[in-house]
């Protein structure tokens, strides 16, 4: 039998020594298409393939999280995997964990409330795994989760003079990790944040950024992390993204958590990668049925544009269908008519901000009755205005939020919300998911959550048009994810 031997060069990459036959095979098993890369300028200049390639052939190295996969690579071929030691310790190190020993941990912490069963599980996992995709739903506590996870390797870090690094795609987020740390207990002084405009430097052990605002540093200043979380790590598929986890060489614990994967193997495994194998912590039906997070009821509207703006509409490309949709007057006096009847606090999402939301966000506001309350919120809103708008609405009972996919699709936490409109068409599962999300915290009077998925049928005998096959893509996902919906 051959054998392949496997090595840390870091806790970033895994080195792989093997003959040329078995490298060849592994080039290939780490090699995927990229969705949509026969639209991809690179791909239609015969610049490149299509695919990534995860094993590199000149150095064969391999990202360290792959250590599964290439341990299953191994097995199903029948080759002999040999791991070896380095200064970085061996690629399938794992910590010993007892029930005792985390319910030491847990009990030092003074926490304000009980870890739920699936978090307690999910906790004990991650602690032994020492890194891993935590895929768990929103709603179900995943800052609780990667505080509790935090602090047992925090005091670990500290006798080898290392810190812990969050990375959250938005400085909202920012605030509110760090918000939410503190309502666990974690004492003054113990964290920093950065983002625009704030210091890069601290002596704080714990430092939440936006991955905006440290890709470009040194690798020297990531020598300083012992540990890594990637909150809403979905967003990590990115050059920048992945140049930062390459550059967190001495970090032995990653961790990234996030709510959904896009469905695609490319991504997982890039994520994998980085983090290490996904371990699935449990689905929004379980939180539904154990009644931890509302209940959904989707509205499927379909608007139809009548059979002469369907025939003379043609066959457009995707931007010209959505400058029409968007700007379409019946259709925005619809949602406006829609938003204003709604009961309860609404999140109404946009995708583009003067095309559509500054619109939108005017007939509504212009017609609202003066006691309502309606927001608007866009990448230009201050992050101090986000929060505060996010405050005001948890505590009212008939707000309206127009806001933009980009700002409260992914991570926002808002804790009374009653009703969702999907005014934009989208058939990312990802931003589908996240924003479903943020309507299934439990509002304070116990109310179903609705969401209004509008999309426009501007279909013509076989020509099917962008908008009404974006919300069969969607449709998948909700019967994927076990919602209830219905079609009007």
């Amino acid at each position: 039998m051959e054998t392949i031997r496997v090595r840390k060069l870091s806790h970033s990459d895994l080195h792989i020594e093997s003959d040329s036959g078995a490298a060849q095979e592994l080039n290939e098993f780490f090699s995927f298409y990229v969705p949509g890369y026969k639209f991809m300028p690179a791909f239609r200049n015969r610049m490149w393939d299509g695919k990534i390639r995860l094993f590199q052939l000149r150095d064969r190295t391999l990202p360290a999280g792959l250590f599964y996969h290439l341990s299953e690579f191994c097995k199903n071929r029948g080759y002999i995997l040999e791991s070896e030691k380095t200064q970085y310790g061996a690629p399938d190190d794992r910590n010993h964990i007892t029930p005792d020993s985390l319910n030491s941990l847990i009990q030092s912490l003074s926490l304000p409330f009980d870890l739920r069963p699936y978090q307690y599980e999910c906790v004990g996992e991650a602690l032994t795994r020492k890194r891993a995709i935590l895929l768990s739903p929103t709603g179900s506590g995943k800052s609780f989760i990667i505080y509790v996870i935090l602090s047992y390797y925090l005091a670990k870090l500290a006798e080898a003079n290392k810190k812990v690094l969050v990375i959250v795609p938005t400085t909202s987020l920012v605030e509110q990790m760090t918000s939410d740390f503190k309502s666990y207990g974690l004492p003054d002084g113990l964290s920093h944040k950065i983002y625009s405009g704030k210091d890069k430097d601290t002596e704080a052990p714990i430092i939440i950024s936006t991955w905006q605002s440290i890709y470009k540093l040194p690798k020297v200043w990531f020598q300083q992390f012992g540990a890594v979380f990637g909150d809403e790590c979905h967003g990590f598929k990115s050059k920048s993204l992945v140049s930062i986890m390459s550059k967190c060489t001495e970090a032995e614990y990653r961790f990234g958590t996030t709510g959904t994967l896009d469905g695609s193997q490319t991504h997982e495994l890039v994520l994998q990668g980085l983090f290490g194998k996904t371990f699935r912590v449990t689905t929004t039906k379980k939180l539904q049925d154990d009644d931890t997070l509302a209940k959904l009821s989707i509205q499927r509207v379909v608007l139809d544009y009548g059979e002469k703006i369907r025939k003379d509409f043609g066959k457009q490309t995707y931007q010209d269908e959505i400058a029409f949709i968007v700007s379409h007057e019946k259709r925005n006096k619809f949602i406006k008519n829609l938003t204003l009847d709604l009961k309860g606090n609404t999140l109404v999402l946009y995708n583009y901000v003067d095309k559509h939301g500054k619109p939108l966000y005017n007939l509504i506001r212009d017609s609202a009755a003066e006691d309502r309350k309606v927001f608007f919120v866009s990448g230009g809103t201050d992050v101090s205005d986000r929060e505060a708008i996010r405050g005001i609405v948890e505590k009212q009972s008939d707000a309206i939020v127009v806001a933009s996919l980009g700002t409260f699709s992914t991570g926002i936490n808002i804790k009374n919300l009653h009703n969702i409109v999907f005014a934009s068409p989208s058939k990312s599962q990802i931003r589908v998911l996240q924003s479903i999300g943020r309507g299934l915290r439990k509002s304070d009077d116990g109310r179903v959550t609705t969401l209004f998925d509008i999309s426009d049928d501007l279909s013509w005998k076989n020509r099917k048009n962008f908008s009404l096959l974006h919300s069969w893509e969607r449709l998948k996902i909700y019967s994927n994810e076990q919602f209830d919906y219905k079609t009007i």
